[in-house]
C-alpha cells in the first residue's frame, strides 16, 4: 500500500471516522478531509506516515493541534477559521514543533491571511507582512500559499518577522462575523466539494466522498 492516498471529502462530518485510521492510518501518505465540519484533527493520530494533509473548508481554529508528523511536507488549511488575533504565534510554533519537515503551507481564505478580495481594507503590504511573520516562525517553508518563498523574504523574516503581525481593527470584528464576505481568494475549483482539487501526485488512491466526479489531481506547477 505504498503511496496510498485517502480522500474523505464532503461528508459534513464533525469527527474523523475511526475506521479511516484503523484501516489506513499506518499506510496512508496523503489524506484529504476537505468540505467537512471538523473543529479538531485529533482523529489523525494513527496516520503516522502522512506526507500531505489537506483540510480545506472546515471549522479549524487557532487551537488546532496535530500529532507529531515527522514526514509531513504539505499542509493546506484553506478556508478555515484561523486568525492571529490571540495567541498569534501559538499555532505556528506548534507546527514548527510537530511538523519539522513542512515545506508547503497554505492558509488562504482564513482571517490570518490578509487578502483584498476577503478584506477590502487590506493590501499587498499587509499580505507581505503576514508572509514575513509566518516565515519567522517557519523558516524552512519553500512555498507559502500559492507563492514560492524567496531568499530575500527569509532574510527579512529573520530580521523583522517577529514584528510583522497584521492586526485587524477591533471595530471591524463584529461586522465581519455578522456579515460574512462572499469573496474568496481560492481558485474557483477549490470552492465546492464537487470540484475540489488537491495537491497530490500520482499514487494509489482510495476515495470516500459524495462528489467523486469533481476530484482531480494537479501538479505543484499548476498551483
Amino acid at each position: 500500500m505504498q503511496g496510498l492516498s485517502i480522500s474523505y471529502i464532503g461528508h459534513d462530518c464533525k469527527d474523523i471516522p475511526d475506521f479511516l485510521g484503523d484501516t489506513y492510518g499506518h499506510f496512508a501518505r496523503r489524506l484529504d478531509l476537505s468540505f467537512n465540519q471538523l473543529r479538531s484533527l485529533a482523529g489523525i493520530k494513527t496516520f503516522t506516515e502522512l506526507e500531505e494533509l489537506v483540510v480545506d473548508n472546515n471549522l479549524l481554529g487557532n487551537d488546532l493541534q496535530l500529532p507529531r508528523l515527522p514526514n509531513l511536507h504539505t499542509l493546506t488549511l484553506n478556508k478555515n477559521q484561523i486568525s492571529f488575533q490571540t495567541n498569534h504565534s501559538a499555532l505556528l510554533e506548534h507546527l514548527a514543533d510537530v511538523t519539522p519537515s513542512l515545506e508547503y503551507l497554505s492558509l488562504l481564505g482564513n482571517e490570518a491571511c490578509p487578502n483584498q478580495l476577503v478584506s477590502p481594507d487590506k493590501d499587498e503590504d499587509d499580505y507581505q507582512r503576514y508572509r514575513y511573520f509566518v516565515l519567522h516562525k517557519l523558516p524552512q517553508l519553500k512555498f507559502l500559499d500559492t507563492r514560492k518563498v524567496t531568499k530575500k523574504e527569509v532574510m527579512e523574516a529573520q530580521a523583522r518577522g517577529a514584528f510583522m503581525k497584521v492586526v485587524k481593527p477591533k471595530s471591524d470584528a463584529a461586522g465581519s462575523e455578522s456579515h460574512p464576505l462572499p469573496y474568496t481568494p481560492l481558485p474557483r475549483g477549490s470552492r465546492d466539494a464537487r470540484n475540489h482539487k488537491g495537491v497530490f501526485a500520482k499514487c494509489r488512491y482510495v476515495y470516500y466522498g459524495k462528489h467523486s466526479e469533481g476530484n482531480r489531481f494537479i501538479r505543484n506547477d499548476q498551483l
